[in-house]
């Protein structure tokens, strides 16, 4: 018992970006259509909707949404991934300050992730968003202390697209911002892997001892 005990609690954050996924690709399937671009679309357009489209009791096109439910809970494994990764990278470090930046970032953002699904949609993106990016900057600042170089590039690009993405949700670029959603959604699930599973405590503390 103790076994699959920690087994789950090594791969939570893997098992809940899973079920996310596979949940939110549900409502894409049962999404009856429309789009901002196109009232009477058929369907979920990967490149037109936004998986906010997801969360509504009416599609676009003015039909009953039966995937809101799936959407919603798979946004809720979503949030708790999005929380449990950074609590779990602050256990990875041992100056207080990092600690408590990325533990603060997990729970606010477990929550403020999950609210938008809620009226709230709006304010929460930019919470959430502005959560993520915090810790993420946090955490590629030291990964640039390491000799994981691949993780550098990595999270320098991911970093670009998160911010590049933001900016067109500020300035209403919405044809765009379809298609970067996605990109964004795609590249923080494998950053968010690539960090959990392979970066160790000592990636960090040999960092720090370098640096000092």
């Amino acid at each position: 018992m103790k076994h699959i005990t920690s087994l789950f609690q090594k791969y939570s954050v893997a098992i809940c970006i899973i079920f996310s996924a596979v949940l939110i690709t549900i409502a894409t399937f049962l999404y009856p259509g429309g789009s901002l671009l196109n009232t009477n679309a058929v369907g979920f357009d990967w490149t037109k909707n936004f998986i906010s489209n997801l969360f509504e009791d009416r599609a676009i096109n003015g039909s009953y949404n039966p995937g809101k439910i799936w959407a919603i809970v798979g946004m809720a494994f979503h949030s708790i991934a999005n929380g449990l990764f950074f609590i779990h990278m602050a256990k990875k470090f041992s100056i207080k300050q990092v600690v408590l930046v990325l533990k603060t970032v997990g729970y606010a953002n477990m929550v403020s992730s999950f609210l938008i699904v809620t009226r709230l949609h709006d304010i929460m993106v930019i919470v959430s968003a502005t959560l993520s990016l915090v810790g993420f900057f946090y955490i590629t600042i030291f990964i640039f202390k390491t000799k994981l170089h691949l993780l550098k590039m990595f999270c320098t690009t991911c970093l670009i697209i998160f911010y590049f993405t933001l900016y067109l949700y500020g300035t209403g670029n919405w044809g765009l911002l379809a298609i970067m959603q996605k990109v964004s959604f795609v590249s923080f699930i494998v950053l968010v892997l690539s960090l959990e599973y392979a970066t160790h405590k000592d990636d960090f503390d040999k960092s720090i001892d370098v640096t000092h």
